[in-house]
């Protein structure tokens, strides 16, 4: 069992992935977790209001199984097979970090930000609201999300998902660089 509480090589989760990515491409599937909110839109009726949603959604069970199994298997290693121990940052981000006001991250993420208390002070609300409706609009107008793009779409060589995997760190690096410093 200790094995499995390790972090693992990154060449292990390189290797599945390209083991999935293979069976998919044989398959004639595409991999993204944004269009799972299509397919749920659909399923729930919303082709009668808007093209968009019109499409058999019963084509796209295996991407939500998919889904759920991601959010079960977060939930299983989280609660029985995580260690406790924070999440492992180099000391130049901790300074970085301490120098907004933000502390060192006791388990997976830093709670000046993504902990409940701070979800529910105006600005971590706003902050989560506006971050959340930028990578829904950015999801959709890219045609996918990181997943899709970045994984599933330069598996199948598109360069729609190459421009937007460029476009996606250029993204991070100026939210990191520039506009998280505003923020905090």
């Amino acid at each position: 069992m200790e094995w499995i509480m390790q972090p693992w090589p990154w060449h292990i989760s390189g290797f599945l992935i390209v083991v999935i990515m293979m069976a998919l491409i044989f398959l004639g599937k595409s991999f993204g977790f944004s269009s799972n909110l299509r397919t749920l839109c659909s399923a729930c009726g919303a082709g009668k209001t808007a093209s968009f949603f019109d499409f058999n959604w019963r084509s796209q069970i295996w991407n939500l199984l998919f889904l759920v199994g991601s959010v079960i298997g977060g939930f299983i290693s989280y609660q029985y097979l995580s260690t406790g121990e924070p999440v492992q940052i180099s000391e130049n981000t901790i300074q970085d970090l301490a120098e907004l006001g933000i502390a060192a991250p006791e388990g997976l993420q830093p709670m000046e930000i993504y902990g409940m208390e701070s979800a529910f002070t105006l600005s971590g609300f706003l902050i989560l609201f506006i971050g959340g409706l930028l990578i829904g609009f950015g999801a959709r107008y890219a045609g996918g999300c990181t997943s899709g793009h970045a994984i599933s779409g330069l598996s199948n060589l598109q360069l729609p998902s190459l421009v937007a995997v460029i476009g996606f760190f250029i993204g991070g690096l100026a939210m990191t660089h520039l506009l998280f410093p505003l923020i905090f």
